[in-house]
């Protein structure tokens, strides 16, 4: 039987998926479009056709590629992960059914566009580096983390696939030895050199990602394979051009060394900072720089004139890394902020009863009934003072120290309100609002988990669009943001954004969560980012 025919279009495996059209192709396999006739829904098929042209012995480790992908990708819960709904036999393979994303990978977008927009390419970053998280807590590195594997849905997310060649805790490993799987020139050195792969390993292919999404080139791609593996070990890429503020987060992540390369939660917050057109300053302590010799610095200051010679002394530019230091902040081990999407004003269908904690709090003065809505004064010039540690106020803001005990800047003319148990303060009877919440025995183990249960109640919402849904870290305690868009019908009708950054303090802490919500048309998110820089927690 012609095998073209015996695996094309029109064939249904395992009775059910039915593939249509080729998606994609690659040296191991291609995607197929399938349709699902048991559930009526699209999937994507991979095709191991790897394994029709090899000898026996290396199909069976194709196979067991094969499997081990499934089992890894099955490790991991989230939503930037592509789920896999089953493995099916046919041909004397294994064939993967996974969820389709409709989209085209980062490959493709950066092909076609020439490059992609620094803003939105740290945008993407911070969802992959989410998705990446997610599978190392859950013990699983990638190892093949590239633009073909970064898939990008038309209705903004962005999804991470390919989980072929990952190392599992705990499995040993079905690779030969001396045999080096991946795409070249998006390992990381360390495993360029035969070295064991770690999260580092992984950052540093996203870091190459980036750098091919915004320069439109990839950094390290050479002529052959092995002038490819000798710039990875050996060779600083090109500087990135175009990468605006992205690109000394894509200089930190390229560092040869892995304990010269940022963390995660580090990450995080760099790309955030890219994402919204600030310079991340923290990336500076891992760009490398130029030592020069005292001679030299004495030539070119005030000591010694310019031009006695002392320049061509300096000692060959070297690179050195600064390695980065954090602030304790031990006052937040008992103390939490939390940010609620409960009960948005003028949020529209499935919002109504959404909101933190059981309202069992006893409120203090001027805290309202917590089953109403109830507007209290503006904050008494006593309680507007700032505090001692607060920094320059900007114009027109005013430090609030509110009745529960927390402080933070807010514009002037925000009244303060109490909505079903949680703390509001809004200029225009709720258009523009910022809610303060607070849980004290939350039921989720993260705020990342309950941002996305959160997520799914809100459903009801007209034209719901996910800006962004990530953990992430915020005064260096376990913490989660989330934005999103939509349409409300009432209240205060027209396309809506809101922001929540939540947090909770310590194993079984408390949990707080900082939520501002206004109309799209004159959204301004440096204003809450200014709030969260002010916040002080009670006590």
């Amino acid at each position: 039987m012609d095998r073209s025919q015996e695996t094309g279009a029109g064939l249904v495996l395992a009775g059910r998926y039915r593939l249509g059209e080729v998606l994609g192709r690659g040296g191991m396999g291609k995607v197929w479009r399938a349709h699902d006739e048991v559930l009526h829904r699209t999937v994507a098929v991979k095709e191991l056709t790897a394994g029709l042209y090899v000898a026996e012995a290396d199909r069976v480790v194709l196979h067991a590629r094969t499997q081990k992908e499934a089992r890894a990708a099955a490790r991991i819960t989230h939503p930037g992960v592509v789920t896999v709904h089953d493995v099916v036999e046919y041909d004397n393979r294994p064939w993967i059914v996974m969820q389709y994303v409709d989209g085209p990978s980062l490959a493709d977008a950066a092909k076609e566009s020439g490059e992609i927009a620094p803003r939105e390419a740290a945008r993407i970053g911070l969802h992959v580096l989410s998705a990446l998280r997610a599978a190392h807590s859950a013990g699983v590195l990638h190892r093949d983390v590239k633009p073909g594997n970064v898939l990008l849905a038309r209705d903004g997310q962005v999804l991470l696939t390919d989980f072929g060649i990952a190392a599992i805790e705990g499995d040993s490993t079905i690779t030969r030895t001396g045999e080096l799987v991946g795409s070249i020139d998006y390992l990381a050195p360390e495993r360029v050199r035969g070295g064991d792969p770690g999260p580092a390993s992984d950052l540093w292919s996203l870091g190459a990602t980036l750098y091919t999404a915004v320069e439109g080139c990839s950094p390290f791609r050479r002529t052959s394979p092995i002038s490819t593996m000798q710039a990875v070990v050996t060779e600083e890429p090109p500087p990135p051009s175009r990468a605006g503020a992205l690109a000394p987060v894509i200089t930190a992540l390229l560092r040869k060394d892995p304990a010269d390369r940022p963390s995660a939660a580090e990450t995080e917050r760099m790309l955030l900072q890219a994402m919204e057109g600030r310079e991340p300053r923290a990336a500076q302590a891992y760009v490398p720089t130029q030592r020069v010799s005292e001679e030299a610095l004495r030539s070119m200051g005030s000591d010694g004139p310019v031009g006695t010679g002392a320049e061509s002394r300096a000692t060959v530019p070297q690179f050195t890394a600064t390695p980065m230091t954090r602030r304790s902040r031990g006052r937040w081990r008992t103390a939490i902020l939390v940010v609620a999407v409960a009960a948005l004003v003028g949020g529209g269908a499935g919002l109504a009863a959404m909101k933190y904690g059981d309202n069992s709090r006893t409120g203090s003065a001027g805290s309202g009934s917590p089953h109403g809505s109830s507007t209290s004064p503006r904050p008494s010039a006593e309680a507007s003072k700032p505090s001692p540690s607060s920094k320059a106020i900007p114009d027109g803001w005013q430090r609030v120290t509110d009745p529960e005990g927390f402080s933070l800047l807010l514009p002037r003319g925000w009244e303060r309100r109490v909505n079903a148990g949680n703390v509001d303060y809004t200029p225009d009877n709720g258009n523009h609002f910022l809610r303060i919440s607070i849980d004290e025995n939350p039921d989720f183990e993260t705020p990342y988990l309950h941002l996305l249960s959160l997520e799914t109640k809100i459903g009801g919402l007209a034209d719901y669009r996910r800006l962004a849904l990530l953990a992430n870290t915020y005064r260096d305690q376990n913490a989660a943001l989330w934005e999103f868009s939509w349409t409300a019908s009432e209240n205060h009708p027209g396309k809506r954004r809101a922001i929540d950054q939540m947090y909770s303090v310590g194993h079984g802490g408390a949990e707080y969560a900082i939520y501002m919500g206004g109309p799209a048309e004159d959204w301004d998110r440096k204003k809450f980012d200014t709030i969260l820089r002010s916040w002080q927690p009670p006590g």
